[in-house]
């Protein structure tokens, strides 16, 4: 492996705080959960609330605080706070938003930096010595373990110059699947399966942030479903777009996207819908598998799209066959998960 010879600074650790150098300059400072609640250290918990807020609103942490040693630290406090809020779906909100905002710092990185934090992870990547834009060479195993998420066509193997056990890359790419490194990291540190007990203090910051979730996201997005879909819970309206389009009806795009993103956020995978979408005359499996991957926040922003509100859906007139349910809903996946439990209910009282 070819090895860098950049050495990484204090500000480089304020800007990708995940790197090992940084979090043993953390444990030198031997910050402990129950010193939070020390005053002088209410600007680290500030930041460290932000960077979660900023995660779950934007799915990235937001700009840099100007101390150095806030910014490192803010990431070790937010690994706790999340953690403290025993919430999932933050848990991985976050850990895509750490993955961002290095993606977006990565990409202006010089080529020696960018080998010193692929260090970091051990990864045998060197400068390649091709022209631009392929400027590294990355280990086959390295690729392909960082890859394997990635649903475009471009990241298949087949789609990649591959020479003596190598894959060659640009900078931009590399920085891609550093991010995904990144991220598995970052959701492996906040698995933690004997949490401790944590200050009042830092309970009452985590209360905030999740109704700070419940308002900017809303319910219906963070709440898990069942993974198996079942048509019968089906609201009328996403159910009449469901029976049209298996039939090879037209939609309008309103029609289509209510019942795509309704569809993805059930649990249907991509390539189902992609299937799905095969009745329609109009069909491009090219740009129908990018939208759906878009939407199911595989491409682009990574962020899942959420179906349009039940006003929404009548302001368009896809709301029809209203039922005695739809009165008490306001959202097409509120009245599926509330369909769901009486249907339980139902098979039980049997």
């Amino acid at each position: 492996m070819q090895l860098s010879s950049e050495k990484l600074t204090r500000s480089d650790f304020a800007k990708y705080p995940f790197l090992k150098d940084a979090s043993d300059y953390v444990k030198k400072l031997e910050l402990k959960i129950h010193d939070l609640v020390n005053p002088s250290l209410t600007n680290l918990l500030e930041r460290a609330e932000e960077r979660i807020n900023n995660a779950i609103l934007y799915n990235m942490t937001g700009k840099r605080h100007r101390n150095d040693e806030i910014e490192i630290l803010s990431f070790a406090v937010a690994i706790m706070l999340v953690v403290a809020t025993d919430n999932n779906f933050i848990k991985k909100r976050y850990a895509l938003a750490e993955a961002k905002q290095a993606y977006e710092n990565m990409r202006s990185e010089s080529r020696e930096k960018i080998l010193a934090l692929a260090q970091n992870f051990n990864w045998k990547l060197t400068k390649s010595q091709l022209e631009k834009p392929c400027e590294f060479s990355l280990n086959f195993v390295d690729y392909v373990k960082n890859t394997a998420h990635l649903r475009d066509g471009k990241w298949k193997l087949v789609n990649r110059f591959l020479s003596d056990g190598n894959v060659y890359l640009t900078r931009s790419e590399v920085a891609r699947l550093l991010s995904e490194e990144i991220r598995r990291y970052v959701e492996k540190r906040l698995e933690v399966r004997d949490s401790p007990t944590f200050p009042a203090k830092i309970l009452e910051i985590t209360e905030r942030v999740k109704k700070f979730l419940s308002e900017k996201i809303g319910e219906t997005e963070v709440e898990e479903l069942p993974k198996t879909i079942t048509q019968t819970a089906f609201p009328p309206c996403i159910d009449d777009l469901y029976q049209a389009f298996t039939s090879g009806r037209h939609l309008s795009h309103i029609g289509r996207f209510a019942l795509t993103t309704f569809l993805v956020n059930i649990g249907m995978p991509s390539e189902n819908l992609v299937e799905l979408f095969k009745n329609v005359s109009d069909f491009n499996e090219k740009m129908t598998r990018y939208q759906v991957e878009h939407i199911a926040g595989e491409k682009g922003s990574r962020t899942r799209y959420s179906p349009p509100s039940c006003s929404t859906l009548k302001t368009h007139g896809v709301c029809v066959n209203a039922d005695s349910l739809c009165q008490k809903i306001h959202h097409p996946l509120a009245y599926y998960r509330k369909k769901l439990k009486m249907n339980q209910m139902q098979t039980s009282s049997e």
